[in-house]
């Protein structure tokens, strides 16, 4: 919840969720753009092949991806990221690369399209100069009850 809340609150063109195994529509407000990955099983890039299909459909130029098991990043930085010049742009936390993630339209079609991988091979490929956008927050990913418990 602190994480779509956030995401929400940088008030950027859409906000569109794609969920798997969970049911997160009570979480999401209203407006949200909620989007079923009926794949989810085979791998996170699958969840954002399904976003980066919604974001062509409709005519954006480029999205901003981020992860609901990361709390700690501010609206701020989703707008910071947002607003980069650059076609692939991602947050920095202490130095430390971390979603959110901007993708612009001509990237998109070198993004994976199977295995449990979003855009980190695109941002650490060398193809593409990656600009880093230093952001307040912090970048943790929440995965165990054991993070959970470092991160409160």
């Amino acid at each position: 919840a602190w994480a779509i809340t956030s995401a929400h609150r940088a008030s950027l063109d859409e906000l569109v969720v794609v969920t798997g195994s969970v049911d997160l529509s009570e979480l999401l407000p209203r407006e949200t753009t909620l989007i079923k990955n009926e794949r989810w099983r085979e791998g996170q890039s699958t969840s954002l092949q399904v976003a980066v299909d919604h974001c062509r459909h409709v005519g954006h130029q480029a999205l901003v991806v981020g992860l609901a098991d990361m709390p700690g990043v501010p609206s701020s930085a989703w707008k910071a990221v947002a607003s980069s010049n650059s076609p692939l742009a991602t947050a920095t936390f202490t130095g430390q690369r971390r979603p959110p993630v901007k993708l612009g339209r001509e990237v998109w079609d070198q993004l994976p399209d199977s295995g449990d991988q979003g855009a980190r091979t695109l941002l650490t490929s060398g193809v593409w100069c990656t600009l880093e956008v230093p952001c307040d927050g912090r970048g943790d990913d929440i995965d165990t009850v054991e993070d959970l418990q470092k991160w409160t």
